[in-house]
């Protein structure tokens, strides 16, 4: 989503980063004999290491325990206090700490978190309460006036049901533990972890410290979450936002999980597919590919090799890679490397002008609702209509007749073209072979630009000189 926004040559900031405070690190520390810090430091390594392996652009990575963010969660605390929405009672319920969640008793399931099932604690304590159930009709309204706010459709429901049926007070701060923000003016409460973990999105943003960063960046396009935290924000953290005075979010998109060849992923069933690993062993980009293509994004999907290897030799080897091979191939037999000029009367250049004007509106579209497997099924028109067309024109045969030589310029050039556009509709989400696509193309600079003209039939100079390469997708044995 980032890269493609950038190419269409909008400013684009992507966040992303840890949340690390509460007492289940606290918990988890102490079991291992580390402190909290030691701990967050570890973990925070492996995700760095991860999004470089898996070539993530994000343009920051936050850590709750960074300085600017306790000074943000401070500030926010304080503003919703000035509200009015802040205040000081005891908290007697139920806590479960893995999903750092509270729980009515009516709302446990055999005395067990709802969520994830395991045993939740029967808390009580003094705390500091925001006011939630003062948001409920507003939320609720907004939710209904903004059908897109929630997606996907599924987990709007759920999240309209939830806040239909209660919407209570909530817990800020705990007194059992010390690993978090301290509440401003009362350093014997920690600040909970949800009301600390959502502001990080302010904070990177740039607030309270630069206003005019804020009022750029501020409100976020995307937040872009796992399902299993919907709840706090599509609904904490809008009513969170109500209190401060500061506009919500234009989407909160909650993502499904993988299982494995049906089971769930646990380390007990030895079944966790290694994300290092499998880009080691396949490439990083077709196991982009493979993840973004094989299941609608929002729903759960089942994760298996040969799933995996049979898309990647259908799609990326047989289908792509054939193609571009070949293409490039035949300019630099029939045309010593240089792509031909370009005819704009011919029918056959109309034709493809038409399909890619389809294509890049489907593009927008599909990215706009984070569809990306039904964007890439729209980007495989193009290949699939230029994979018919070489079989339909036939340029080996048209080679071998001199009268034909204006025919043949014109298929070179649509097919040369065509690469061009597979090459910028893929960097997105191929980003190292769309690099390659682009140098074999005789396009290094390709790669750097940005404008909805990337996204347009006939963009390609003619005498573009093809250079020769490896196959940039073979086939998996």
């Amino acid at each position: 989503m980032a890269r493609y926004q950038r190419l269409r040559g909008r400013e684009v900031f992507f966040l992303t980063g840890t949340d690390e405070h509460g007492v289940k690190i606290e918990k988890t520390a102490i079991q291992k004999g580390m402190t909290p810090r030691e701990l967050v430091d570890e973990v925070v390594e492996r995700f760095k290491h991860l999004w470089r392996v898996l070539n993530i652009s994000n343009d920051d990575f936050i850590r709750t325990t960074e300085e600017r963010h306790a000074r943000a969660v401070v500030a926010f605390f304080r503003q919703v206090q000035e509200k009015g929405d802040i205040y000081l009672g005891t908290y007697e319920d139920w806590y479960c700490v893995p999903c750092e969640t509270f729980w009515t008793a009516k709302q446990l399931a055999d005395g067990n978190c709802p969520e994830c099932g395991r045993p939740a604690e029967r808390v009580s304590e003094e705390s500091y309460f925001f006011r939630m159930s003062r948001y409920r009709e507003r939320l609720l309204a907004y939710i209904e006036e903004h059908p897109d706010f929630i997606q996907p459709e599924s987990k709007r429901n759920e999240i309209l049901s939830f806040v239909r049926e209660e919407l209570r007070d909530l817990s800020i701060s705990r007194t059992s533990f010390t690993w978090g923000i301290p509440v401003p003016g009362d350093e014997k409460h920690v600040i909970y972890v949800w009301f600390d973990a959502l502001v990080n999105y302010l904070t990177a943003a740039g607030y309270p410290d630069d206003p005019e960063r804020f009022a750029r960046l501020w409100p976020a396009d995307i937040h872009l979450i796992g399902k299993d935290i919907l709840r706090f924000h599509a609904v904490y953290w809008p009513t969170f936002l109500f209190a401060a005075g500061l506009p919500l979010p234009g989407k909160v998109f909650a993502h499904g999980w993988w299982t494995v060849e049906g089971e769930k992923m646990s380390k007990s069933l030895g079944n966790v597919v290694d994300p290092v690993a499998m880009a080691d062993e396949y490439g990083v980009d077709p196991f982009r590919y493979f993840l973004l293509r094989e299941v609608p994004f929002g729903l759960d999907g089942d994760f298996s090799r040969q799933a995996m290897k049979n898309r990647l030799n259908s799609e990326l080897a047989n289908d792509l890679g054939n193609l571009f091979s070949r293409s490039l191939a035949m300019i630099r037999k029939y045309r010593g490397g240089r792509v031909p000029a370009p005819n704009p009367g011919d029918p056959r250049y109309g034709e493809f002008a038409e399909l890619a004007a389809a294509v890049a509106a489907e593009v927008e579209a599909g990215f706009g609702q984070l569809a990306f497997s039904r964007v890439l099924q729209a980007i495989w028109q193009l290949v699939t209509r230029a994979n018919k067309f070489v079989d339909e024109q036939a340029p080996w045969q048209l080679a071998k007749d001199e009268s034909a030589a204006a025919d043949l310029d014109q298929v070179l050039y649509c097919l040369a073209e065509v690469m061009r556009l597979l090459t910028v509709y893929l960097l997105p989400f191929m980003p190292d072979k769309g690099r390659e696509m682009a140098r074999q193309l005789g396009l290094p600079g390709l790669v750097e630009q940005r404008g909805v003209e990337l996204f347009t039939w006939g963009q390609l100079p003619a005498a573009t000189e093809v250079v020769k390469g490896k196959p940039i997708f073979p086939r998996l044995d």
